[in-house]
């Protein structure tokens, strides 16, 4: 067992438009066997619980779909990825839909609640989205709006419920209360697939993106490079890696692909020199979704950019840093795990 990393598996899709992302994190090992590695046998793994029955309702919250489901993932996704860095582990998190990419943020600050978090967030999409801003009402869209505790209301162009807005400032609150990140300290790599009000933002925040064309030009160690000087001034960085990063003739099999993406090289590259700061304190893949790749392809590619990364974390000297006071982590996670969600959230 490797005494660093800890394999979180959060099989949820709620926050998807589209279904089978869930099923990324299987697909993902069994891209491994394919692969003949043996990562899951040389790394734990420990699966979150996951809410997707909750699917087969209806979506009471039009402007942000299973809202409700999405707090309780976030809540859970939270308190896990807090207890394994209170446990001294790297987490490596296998994501089915993004938004739960927050939970991890959330569980970053809970650990560590006065260093400040950067942020380098590899996606064809900025997931800046809200409430009252979305054009679709999928959560996977709004991640780091959440983080960053943003409502955006200058661009608003929907009217969500009073119980759709509980639900949302509940989310603002989960792990620490108020925002975990700043908005000027996320870096954007290969975004190109924006919608105004989250153009709106990134101008006025001024948050750089890579774009995959800077990517080639400048070469994916130099991007990497520069990207965690912008984020130097951060006590602490997380990457989160969206695989429709990828170029979509490689990113089949994933919910929301864009043209003229990355390459799975130029991917994997930026990933593992990102994984070389000793800054960066966790590491997320979210977005595989076998169900629109009858070879599996895709989670084939992912797992080759994962598996690298992790070999460059373990091959880095880690000096854990414990949280400023001791919890029964435990103790709380297991009230995170009632299974039923009215009664953990009344609105």
């Amino acid at each position: 067992m490797s005494d660093k990393i800890k394999i979180i598996e959060v099989k949820s899709e709620i926050g998807a438009g589209t279904r089978g992302a869930s099923l990324g994190v299987e697909a993902i090992k069994i891209a491994s066997l394919d692969m003949k590695s043996n990562f899951f046998r040389e790394n734990e793994s420990i699966e979150v619980e996951n809410v997707n029955e909750l699917l087969f309702n209806s979506a009471e919250h039009a402007h942000a779909k299973f809202i409700d489901g999405v707090l309780i993932m976030e809540e859970r996704v939270c308190l896990e990825v807090y207890e394994q860095i209170f446990d001294d582990f790297f987490p490596m998190i296998i994501a089915g839909d993004h938004s739960t990419a927050f939970g991890t943020i959330a569980g970053i600050k809970k650990a560590h609640p006065k260093k400040r978090l950067g942020v380098v967030w590899i996606d064809a999409h900025a997931d800046f989205h809200t409430p009252y801003t979305t054009p679709s009402g999928n959560m996977h869209g709004m991640t780091l709006a959440m983080a960053c505790d943003i409502d955006n209301l200058e661009c608003k162009i929907n009217d969500p419920k009073s119980e759709t807005i509980e639900y949302w400032e509940q989310i603002m609150n989960v792990g620490i209360p108020g925002a975990k990140i700043y908005p000027e300290d996320i870096v954007f790599v290969s975004v190109r697939d924006l919608e105004k009000p989250e153009n709106y933002l990134i101008n006025k925040y001024g948050i750089p993106n890579f774009t995959p064309e800077e990517v080639k030009k400048l070469g994916p160690v130099a991007v990497a490079q520069e990207a965690l000087k912008l984020l130097d001034h951060c006590d602490l960085l997380y990457v989160s890696f969206d695989v429709d990063s990828m170029d979509s003739r490689i990113s089949i099999g994933t919910g929301t692909p864009v043209p003229n993406g990355l390459t799975v090289e130029e991917a994997k590259l930026l990933n593992v020199e990102l994984a070389k700061s000793p800054k960066i304190c966790a590491w997320e893949i979210a977005e595989v979704n076998p169900t629109l790749d009858t070879l599996n392809s895709m989670a084939e590619s992912g797992f080759e950019v994962m598996e690298a990364t992790a070999r460059a974390i373990e091959a880095r000297t880690i000096v854990p840093e414990q949280p400023h006071k001791k919890v029964n982590a435990r103790k709380e996670r297991r009230k995170m795990l009632r299974p039923n969600q009215a009664d953990e959230h009344p609105v």
